[in-house]
């Protein structure tokens, strides 16, 4: 595999973030085969088919609430009604209702032929086998309190389309429609490690000079949220041998790796030398804060035939996880046979100043909400240091302030990156 296609970034100082996730995107061109799976296991995976739906839903013409099933034009005509049997959810009443004839029928049992209509229990009063319906000036139009069948969905509709992602409601709709399994991307088998002989594990004791390891733990859960099959191969240490051969064993049976720290441009560190030597690697300077150092290439063929993918995210960890939100996941995504939604921001009033550097986008992480006048504000979180880790957490999304302002003023609109959107957790 040639990064030819990264040739442009050898030429500029700094990539924008558009650029820069242009030149990732290229690179997905190796998409997981398609694989069945049941509905349990189908859940955050990628969708390869169109599912049509073989039935009608409802399948049958039913009541939305317990009450009484009648022909609707005899509300106007008559005081009271025989009560001819009942129609239950799973067992309905068989027969034809006849002039002046009413039934018992619960939420979701079918409406048997000869009704239209249900009044309500709480209009009801039955004495023996008559049934009386106290309605007042307003008697329950024709129709009333009915779900037609196939009125959610018709036979033959085109529900899913590839590349959607399975959510609960996603599988709640196939199960309504009798799939048991669906046919989706595999998994996108990825590898993660920490790096840095300062790195320690969480749940060992801290050295003087140590930092606990937040950064495999937070890009873990992202790559799980996008239905990834992680493995944690824990902290490489400062030595070369080592993150080599870590590294090349990691490459065999897996199609992306993921590491953190240790590819700054400029840096003499071991993690890039071994990159060198394993394959082609390029070292980025991003036009983006936090995040600015980023390093993307390939560390050969594995042993399935695809090329083992590699990505280095800033050692800071809200600059990996912006990093990773913004760069790794449109990729995976693609990867995995998914959408790619890249525009995927609001528009939001922007409660208090924002300061920027030209030439650079800042993304300070923010906290969104509707004012009283039903107006998107937003407002950072504070401190927006790289390794300020509450401000993510604090945060609902982030706030834009592109390369071309230096300044937006309190007032002024800005986009924002909403994590529900963004964010795979």
């Amino acid at each position: 595999m040639s990064l030819s296609c990264f040739d442009f970034a050898d030429q500029k100082p700094q990539l924008t973030l558009e650029e820069a996730q242009q030149a990732l995107l290229e690179t997905a061109t190796q998409i997981t085969p398609a694989i069945k799976r049941s509905l349990q296991e189908a859940q955050g995976l990628f969708l390869a088919e169109n599912i049509q739906a073989p039935i009608q839903v409802p399948q049958n013409t039913n009541s939305a609430m317990d009450g009484y099933a009648l022909k609707g034009s005899e509300l106007t005509q008559l005081k009271s009604w025989h009560l001819a049997g009942e129609s239950l959810a799973g067992r309905g009443f068989n027969q034809t209702l006849q002039a002046g004839e009413c039934i018992y029928i619960t939420t979701g049992a079918p409406l048997p032929e000869g009704a239209d209509t249900v009044v309500m229990m709480e209009q009801a009063r039955r004495e023996g086998d008559q049934v009386f319906f106290e309605l007042g000036d307003k008697p329950p139009k024709i129709g009333s309190n009915v779900r037609q069948a196939g009125e959610d969905i018709q036979e033959g509709q085109l529900l899913l389309h590839p590349g959607q992602c399975l959510g609960s409601t996603e599988l709640g709709l196939l199960a309504s429609l009798g799939f048991s399994e669906v046919e989706v991307h595999q998994p996108l088998r990825v590898a993660i490690f920490s790096t840095g002989d300062e790195v320690t594990a969480p749940g060992l004791p801290l050295p003087a000079a140590g930092i606990y390891d937040a950064n495999r733990f937070s890009v873990q859960g992202m790559l799980q949220g996008l239905g990834c099959q992680v493995t944690d191969l824990g902290i490489l240490p400062d030595d070369l041998n080592a993150i080599t051969s870590a590294l090349r064993k990691a490459s065999r049976d897996h199609q992306l790796i993921l590491t953190s720290g240790g590819v700054s441009v400029g840096d003499a560190d071991f993690v890039k030398q071994a990159l060198v030597d394993l394959g082609e690697t390029r070292f980025w300077r991003l036009a983006i804060r936090p995040g600015r150092p980023f390093a993307f290439g390939h560390l050969g063929q594995n042993q399935q035939g695809s090329t083992c993918l590699f990505a280095g995210l800033p050692g800071n960890p809200v600059a990996a996880m912006v990093t990773f939100m913004l760069l790794v996941q449109p990729l995976i995504k693609k990867l995995q046979g998914g959408y790619q939604n890249l525009t995927a921001t609001w528009t939001a009033q922007t409660e208090e100043p924002l300061k920027s550097r030209l030439g650079r986008s800042d993304f300070h992480r923010g906290i969104y909400q509707v004012n009283p006048e039903g107006q998107l504000e937003v407002h950072t979180t504070g401190a927006q240091g790289s390794g300020i880790l509450t401000s993510m957490h604090q945060a609902n999304c982030l706030i834009r302030i592109p390369d071309h302002q230096t300044e937006i003023p309190a007032g002024d609109p800005v986009s924002i990156y909403p994590f529900h959107l963004w964010l795979a957790e």
